[in-house]
């Protein structure tokens, strides 16, 4: 499978009890969606190798013990420590309203209430202190904050995410 058919879901933090199963950490909103996963791939180097679930119990903070088929001991256990799970991108739980995954809205046209339409979602940063849409117009980057209290509406149907961005922000990228 290829990564633009993949969404990454965690990371394998560690080997966990008898040293078979593994601690995982899920890089999720609500881990309880992903409780009855019966597959993950790992990426190993640049392949993405699948593995069914025998058992998955989700912990405190994001976390979960996971049992895999066909590791049966510590050794082949600890080779995946520190690789990264993906699932295939149909495996999202659907989402409604104003929330949306970042992959789906590249593409979205975005429309801030005041300044009208400003361009098309090329990108979304994910930056330590706040995410960010990157929106290309005409030959101009825009970069808007991903807040709840910046976007107003998203329009799947449509491909457009209304905005209502702070005074002054379209602006600065307008005058450059």
């Amino acid at each position: 499978m290829e990564q633009d058919q993949l969404f990454y879901l965690g990371k394998i933090v560690k080997t966990y009890g008898t040293g078979t199963d593994l601690l995982v950490y899920l890089d999720v909103d609500e881990p309880s969606q992903y409780d009855g996963l019966d597959m993950v791939f790992i990426k190993v180097n640049e392949d993405y190798i699948p593995f069914f679930i025998e058992e998955l119990n989700l912990r405190n903070n994001n976390t979960a013990v996971v049992s895999l088929e066909d590791i049966d001991d510590h050794e082949e256990a600890d080779m995946y420590v520190n690789c990264e799970l993906y699932l295939p991108v149909e495996a999202l739980p659907p989402l409604t309203g104003n929330q949306f995954y970042y992959h789906e809205i590249k593409g979205f046209r975005v429309e801030d209430v005041k300044h009208g339409d400003v361009g098309i979602i090329d990108d979304v940063m994910e930056m330590p202190q706040q995410d960010l849409f990157r929106v290309l117009y005409n030959d101009k980057e825009i970069l808007i904050p991903v807040h709840d209290d910046i976007i107003q509406e998203v329009d799947r149907e449509n491909k457009r995410i209304k905005v209502e961005t702070p005074e002054g922000l379209i602006d600065i990228y307008l005058e450059q």
